[in-house]
């Protein structure tokens, strides 16, 4: 069968009318000299899903910028105020009443160089609860402060070595909750202690709620963080210092504690658990309170008591 003929005829030239669409086109521009560049790459990756890490991540950062770092109550904040506890902010609701406590903390904060802003109760309220303390009774003042930092216990002890009395320090091991870690502070800057040392885990931190049971002890006590209490003790021990454990079942009693008046490290357990097993190890002696009904002793109540005796025998050997 013969092929089929084309209808249509032959094709002309366009007579170089065509030629421009056979011309290569210019380059395209770098993106750093395309001015909508950056937008849309933004906008791009604002719909593009993010990986399960980064929104780990940012979860993170959230928590962190979330973290217990606002002090509230007109209280709390002129005991902050006027131990110098190291603030960038501190913020007053408008339309509050007349106080001295709130003239107080403008004066201290404008005399420290301190930022202060003016906010609404309902701005408050949400600073507040964004920082981890919803329904925060704040009395329309809060102060913003800085992360605490910590010493290192190897500072800490050569501070207690280089003061004029003996040293002193106090070791919390496994205690977890802040309202001890706020009160055994409270004590051992009142019986003259040089200072306090928690381990990085599992332990209390020096959060707002330790802050405000101290009293603003915790803005001049120095707080050391170990990374390994055990260690630590025992660096305390090849400096010439003794460890003294206290545990309901100790083999000495405290009034009997002839090392009470030496260079001392003091260690507080858990309420439950008391102490650990490697710490007790590395104790030179573990002493008890005597008691009559209770089981045990919160844990800033057994240091409180003991940090007394052990002040009380250092005070009538130097008479």
């Amino acid at each position: 069968m013969p092929a089929k003929k084309s209808k249509k005829g032959p094709t002309k030239g366009s007579g170089g009318k065509g030629r421009r669409s056979l011309e290569g086109k210019s380059g395209t521009l770098p993106a750093e000299q395309r001015h909508w560049y950056e937008g849309k790459q933004r906008a791009r990756a604002a719909k593009r899903p993010r990986p399960a890490g980064d929104q780990q991540g940012a979860a993170r950062q959230q928590r962190r910028s979330a973290d217990s770092d606002l002090l509230v109550g007109r209280n709390p904040v002129v005991e902050a105020l006027r131990a110098g506890m190291p603030a960038t902010r501190l913020f007053l609701a408008n339309s509050l009443d007349p106080d001295e406590r709130v003239t107080e903390a403008a004066r201290a904060a404008g005399d420290r160089g301190v930022e202060i802003v003016e906010v609404t109760r309902a701005e408050l309220d949400r600073r507040c609860e964004s920082n981890g303390q919803p329904g925060a009774a704040h009395q329309g003042m809060a102060l913003q402060v800085r992360p605490y930092r910590y010493w290192v216990p190897e500072d800490l002890l050569e501070r207690a070595l280089e003061s004029d009395t003996a040293p002193l320090i106090v070791a919390l091991d496994g205690v977890t909750d802040p309202h001890n870690l706020g009160a055994v502070a409270r004590s051992a800057a009142a019986f003259d202690a040089h200072g306090l040392v928690i381990p990085e885990r599992r332990s209390a931190s020096v959060n707002m709620t330790a802050w405000k049971t101290s009293a603003g002890t915790l803005a001049r006590l120095p707080v050391a963080q170990a990374t390994n209490l055990t260690r630590a003790l025992e660096g305390f021990k090849k400096a010439g210092l003794f460890v003294v454990g206290l545990d309901a079942e100790g083999d000495t009693k405290l009034p009997d504690l002839e090392l009470a008046t030496g260079p001392l490290v003091v260690v507080v357990g858990s309420e439950g658990k008391g102490l650990s097993r490697l710490v007790r190890e590395s104790c030179d002696v573990v002493a008890s309170i005597p008691i009559g009904g209770a089981e045990s002793l919160n844990a800033s109540v057994a240091a409180g008591v003991s940090l007394y005796e052990v002040a009380r025998r250092r005070g009538l050997e130097s008479e």
